[in-house]
């Protein structure tokens, strides 16, 4: 069977409990950290949105990825098809 035409399961409801948990509390912590950072409160808040942008970053550059990989799957489908189609006769 094709890489392209297997279906993917779906992470149990545990691993993605485990995502959001671990992505809450490394945010908490980082957050955290810059709190009590001994610096000035505009120092803290700059740290701050840069970490903010480092998140929001990551999340965008995961979403494009997928898009990416996505659409190359679709191609392919489309490809396969395609030739299965040429190979047939039909």
């Amino acid at each position: 069977m094709d890489h392209d035409t297997q279906t993917i399961g779906r992470p149990t409801s545990a691993w993605i409990a485990f995502g959001y948990l671990s992505f809450g509390i490394s945010i908490a912590m980082v957050g955290g950290g810059i709190l009590f950072l001994p610096l000035d409160w505009w120092v803290k808040g700059y740290f701050a949105m840069g970490v903010l942008l480092l998140v929001q970053s990551c999340f965008a550059l995961a979403k494009n990825m997928r898009d990416i990989h996505e659409a190359g799957r679709f191609i392919n489908r489309i490809e396969t098809a395609r030739t299965e189609k040429l190979l047939s006769g039909a």
